[in-house]
């Protein structure tokens, strides 16, 4: 049976405004691009509940050149820019399917990803971009061709963060061994985030002993998510973050419907009761964090 027209259209509804948080945090990692309606409706939806600063993080060259011109133009928000791992394997190889949002094209070969990575890192040196990211490896959506280029495109990355004095974000699915071993390998920048924060409480004891900041989105929310929870409660409290990755992964109880950052509190109020402290303590710490982590 089809869903019902009605049924599909709550679907798609935004959620509803969470009450706001007294203490005002950052979303760590968000795609405006990406949502529906205009920016400066999303950032005054969130500073709305309490959400008063959002770093833009940019997946292409395309997108990380907008997240540049958006942060230039906005104080309360901060670009990343970077080829995400999907991205430098379509850029080398080609991508018949037009998977990414740039339709299908032809591989370039090494020198077109040259080229992408020089672009970034004239985008990286600019003022208003405050980090170099998502990069970093996923094993998810790139099969065994691709692993090469996605690995030295993720080396790379972490080379101009060095050069540039900025924070690396780092985006690992189904790769957290590998993630590791290239950031020991090619010695981590001072300040490196993992997006979207997936390991257990193993994996995070390594990310605390290295000092990289762990940041948390509405997936540890989901009822599947124990392992994730157990991560956070283990995770020293200075190395936390909190974010969206919208328009993907809403909190519960509203996941599979849009996100945006003005959900956060949702967030901020379930790692609060995973860590048994109050919400203004989760959230202070929180905007401290994500300040020091990017340096803003």
């Amino acid at each position: 049976m089809s869903p019902s027209p009605s049924s599909a259209a709550a679907k798609d509804a935004p959620p509803p405004l969470p009450e706001p948080l007294r203490v005002a945090v950052a979303d760590s990692h968000t795609h405006l691009d990406m949502q529906s309606g205009t920016v400066e409706e999303g950032l005054a939806k969130a500073a709305s509940v309490g959400v008063t600063t959002v770093v833009q993080v940019g997946c292409d060259v395309k997108g990380s050149r907008w997240a540049a011109e958006t942060a230039a133009a906005h104080a309360n928000v901060h670009a990343a820019v970077a080829l995400h791992p999907n991205e430098a394997p379509r850029i080398v190889l080609g991508d018949p399917d037009g998977w990414s949002r740039q339709g299908a094209r032809a591989g370039g070969g090494e020198g077109a990803l040259d080229e992408a990575l020089a672009e970034i890192e004239a985008l990286a040196a600019l003022g208003h971009v405050k980090a170099v990211g998502e990069t970093g490896l996923d094993y998810f959506r790139t099969g065994p061709e691709g692993m090469a280029a996605q690995e030295r495109s993720f080396r790379a990355h972490i080379e101009v963060a060095k050069r540039q004095g900025k924070a690396l974000v780092i985006h690992d699915r189904d790769a957290h061994a590998d993630v590791l071993r290239v950031l020991r390998e090619e010695g981590a920048p001072e300040r490196t985030v993992f997006h979207c924060y997936s390991g257990d409480a193993e994996m995070a004891r390594e990310c605390a002993a290295a000092g990289y900041y762990m940041s948390f989105a509405g997936t540890v929310t989901f009822k599947n998510a124990a392992p994730l929870r157990e991560a956070l409660a283990v995770a020293p409290l200075e190395l936390v973050l909190v974010e969206t990755d919208a328009p993907y992964l809403t909190p519960a109880p509203y996941r599979g419907r849009p996100n945006a950052p003005y959900l956060i509190p949702l967030t901020v109020r379930a790692m609060a009761a995973v860590r048994g402290i109050d919400e203004d303590a989760m959230a202070t710490a929180l905007a401290a964090n994500t300040a020091r982590a990017f340096d803003y």
